[in-house]
């Protein structure tokens, strides 16, 4: 059985999609992670072209208006709640801190998302039986 082509995702900012609703767009949301400390603010989302679904958080971290700012992709399958200002995610600042950094040129590489998944600890969205997640626990 064929895999369907996954290997497309865009950044919703560089696309004409948009979020069912603006209370659901959680781009510019403080990112907690487990324990409750600060990882960074959602700068966007990768969306898959072909299923139009999230696929990962692009948070940015550090530097000052702007500048300097370290970026890191998170899977939305880390997601554990979502409130009105902010997505909380089951993994630890310390392991964040040592996953790979944003890169634009790889943006489009599907070698390069299976290894951001394979390093969080989670299966690729392309593999047999993977469930996309759902959110119940969101808080407004």
């Amino acid at each position: 059985m064929a895999t369907p082509d996954t290997g497309m995702l865009i950044r919703l900012s560089d696309s004409d999609e948009t979020v069912s609703g603006a209370d659901e767009d959680i781009r510019d949301r403080k990112v907690k992670d487990k324990a409750g400390a600060d990882i960074g603010r959602v700068s966007d989302l990768l969306v898959d072209a072909t299923e139009h679904k999230v696929r990962f958080l692009e948070v940015a971290s550090g530097g000052f208006l702007g500048i300097g700012r370290d970026k890191t992709y998170i899977p939305v399958d880390a997601i554990t709640s979502i409130t009105s200002g902010e997505v909380f995610i089951d993994q630890t600042h310390k392991h964040i801190a040592g996953a790979p950094l944003y890169d634009p040129d790889l943006v489009r590489n599907r070698d390069t998302y299976g290894s951001i998944l394979e390093y969080y600890g989670y299966v690729p969205y392309w593999a047999p039986g993977y469930r996309y997640p759902d959110f119940p626990d969101y808080r407004r």
